[in-house]
């Protein structure tokens, strides 16, 4: 590997970000890993107003965010917004489609100001269509997109709750950051911005395109157990070991099927893998095998064995995991009231590593006057913004 980590690909790029939670704060946050200056903007707060707030450990807070509160339904907090956006290169907003031309902060406003602004609004269903104004969450756009469909059903026969928000996270978020990125790439060569319209549900569409475009080409309908990645072979499915922990198995290409079943002593089944007449067979001598050690036991077993096997991690498990620890995946953080913990660094490929201990700021400090007077404001004019209640 390179003695020295290269630049930040993104250094110089300027993001104002309006989301607080959701897929947008999840494509900033991804953006500001790699080296973009994100500030996010939010309204000032108002006694008995709701805002949106959250934990003062989400979202990798403190790496690289600025923050700047304007009221944009005052003409002074557009005008600023308008400021900031002169010289910004990328806008995310996550408001209902509608809401930030009626605000006149939508594409239009911003891009006759800086016509090389690259303006990506992210909702659930997209900007156009008959559910787009509609509410939604990272559950109901797996269930549009087929997600919930194709995976085993719950005990009642329902489809589960998943253990991550998968849509908001990889349908939402790093589904705009590909699009900003790639709308970074294309200005560079016409010199102009564009509109994104970043539909989380089509997203989720993205994800399953495997099961999807296999129906429309075939007619065959997938669902849990339909094919090998939904349950249907015992090659590929997890397995309860003998402390009560479970171990998964993706023993799929044939060379690592018979890796496993001599591990486990089952060599009995290594001509009949895809055989459907002995999968629940199959299956319980897999399970019976498994419950004669621990967890521990199999992962030292299965490190000699050329197989695809692994630990079902709990939260807890994962952070204390050699693999994961040795790839700098966890950075320390400090905040003034809540200490110092550790959080999920630069993960991704190509990120910049932060410098730790990185430092939490209280949510209530901003950088707003900061960013205004480098807009062009005066200190006079900021001071007026304040007593006006445009800014906190």
């Amino acid at each position: 590997m390179p003695s020295s980590s290269p630049p930040p690909a993104l250094e110089g790029i300027r993001v104002l970000d309006f989301a607080s939670v959701g897929p947008a704060a999840r494509c900033s946050r991804i953006l500001a890993d790699y080296g973009a200056e994100v500030i996010k903007l939010s309204p000032p707060p108002k006694h008995g107003a709701k805002q949106i707030q959250p934990p003062f450990h989400s979202y990798g807070a403190g790496r690289g965010f600025k923050r700047a509160q304007l009221d944009l339904k005052a003409s002074e907090g557009r005008e600023a917004f308008l400021r900031l956006a002169t010289g910004a290169d990328v806008v995310i907003e996550s408001f209902r489609p509608g809401v930030v031309d009626r605000l006149g902060i939508g594409y239009s406003a911003v891009s006759g100001a800086n016509d090389r602004i690259i303006y990506c609004s992210t909702s659930g269903y997209g900007q156009s269509g008959p559910s787009s104004l509609r509410a939604g969450h990272d559950l109901n756009y797996l269930a549009l997109g087929g997600y919930l469909g194709c995976t085993t059903p719950r005990g009642d026969g329902g489809p589960p709750i998943p253990g991550a928000t998968v849509a908001d996270s990889a349908a939402g978020g790093m589904h705009a950051a590909i699009a900003i990125l790639a709308a970074v790439v294309r200005r560079a060569t016409t010199g102009v911005g564009e509109y994104l319209d970043v539909s989380v549900a089509d997203g989720v569409v993205q994800l399953m395109s495997l099961h999807i475009d296999g129906y429309l080409a075939t007619g065959v309908e997938p669902g849990p157990g339909s094919d090998i990645l939904t349950g249907r072979y015992a090659c590929y499915d997890s397995y309860r070991t003998a402390d009560g922990k479970w171990m998964s198995v993706g023993a799929i290409e044939p060379p690592f099927f018979v890796n496993l079943c001599r591990a486990l002593g089952c060599d009995q089944w290594i001509e009949r893998q895809t055989d459907d007449s002995c999968q629940d067979e199959m299956r319980a001598d897999f399970a019976r095998a498994f419950e004669t050690r621990t967890l521990a036991e199999w992962v030292e077993v299965f490190a000699k064995v050329d197989t695809c096997i692994a630990p079902v991690h709990t939260i807890a498990d994962l952070v204390d995991d050699p693999q994961l620890d040795s790839r700098g995946l966890f950075t320390e953080a400090e905040h003034p009231e809540h200490g110092r913990f550790r959080q999920v660094g630069p993960a991704l490929a190509g990120m910049s590593r932060p410098q730790e201990p990185v430092a939490v700021r209280d949510a209530a400090q901003t950088d707003t006057d900061e960013l205004l007077i480098e807009a062009g404001l005066s200190t006079e004019a900021v001071a007026a913004m304040r007593e006006q209640g445009v800014i906190a």
